[in-house]
């Protein structure tokens, strides 16, 4: 009993291990190799046609369902495969994306320049203004009652103030500076914006000279009113005079004078 019990268990043993041996069938394994990457052959099909195509598996197999199958190269990796199309497809395509990523880079570039030149939050970063324009407009952009009236006699500031003449500087200081701040945070081409602060520079040393101009007025104005004074007051002495006296002042004005 226990001699028939080893034989069972060798017998079975036995027939497990015939049970896993590896099925290799030349066929399949052509077949799965061509579709991937062999070398195409479609001598290697089976079953073959035979002695004058008398063959019934090959009838069976291929000339019932497809003839041209095994005659056709099918594999996705060959030459004019169909992998090797999309490849060569995504290479095309990543070709042309570059391309049109080194356009967008282009433009997206050309833009940013444009905008940084044409923007009014960057004007003050321009060289030209921060070089020469700035130091230029800062007596107009930071002007007050002491920037204008404090370097002057008190006389004379309160004969500007009395004709109006501060008032009117003022207002026309006023509305050359809120010409200037629009003209540097409005957006436009900074050769338009370069030419606006040269004509609104102009301008204010126009009016700066103007300014000048009615203070040495008020001066002299002051001067002659003082003067006028003296002489209705009779505290003015004229001093002696002669025709010789003439003569010096004429001698004195020709010695001095400027050829």
């Amino acid at each position: 009993m226990k001699k028939l019990a080893i034989l069972f268990t060798v017998s079975f043993y036995i027939s497990a291990l015939h049970a896993q041996e590896l099925v290799q069938d030349k066929a399949i394994e052509n077949q799965n190799q061509r579709m991937v990457y062999a070398q195409w052959n479609q001598n290697d099909f089976y079953p073959k046609a035979g002695f004058l195509d008398t063959n019934p598996y090959y009838w069976l197999v291929w000339g019932l369902f497809d003839p041209n199958y095994h005659q056709t190269d099918l594999r996705p990796l060959s030459a004019t495969g169909p992998q090797t199309q999309r490849l060569a497809l995504v290479a095309t395509q990543n070709s042309i994306d570059g391309k049109y990523k080194l356009q967008s880079d282009t433009v997206r570039n050309t833009a940013l320049s444009q905008l940084a030149s044409q923007s009014g939050l960057l004007s003050d970063a321009d060289p030209l203004w921060l070089l020469y324009y700035n130091q230029q407009f800062q007596p107009l952009l930071n002007y007050s009652a002491t920037s204008l009236l404090g370097s002057l006699p008190p006389q004379v500031s309160a004969k500007l103030l009395s004709e109006g003449t501060y008032s009117w500087y003022t207002n026309e200081l006023g509305m050359l500076k809120q010409r200037l701040n629009a003209a540097r945070t409005t957006d436009m081409d900074r050769g338009s914006r370069i030419m606006a602060y040269y004509r609104m520079l102009k301008e204010y040393q126009r009016l700066a000279g103007v300014w000048n101009i009615r203070i040495s007025a008020a001066q002299k104005d002051l001067q002659m009113t003082a003067q006028q004074q003296l002489l209705k007051s009779g505290s003015v002495n004229p001093g002696l005079w002669t025709p010789h006296s003439d003569i010096q002042i004429a001698n004195k004005v020709l010695a001095h004078a400027n050829y």
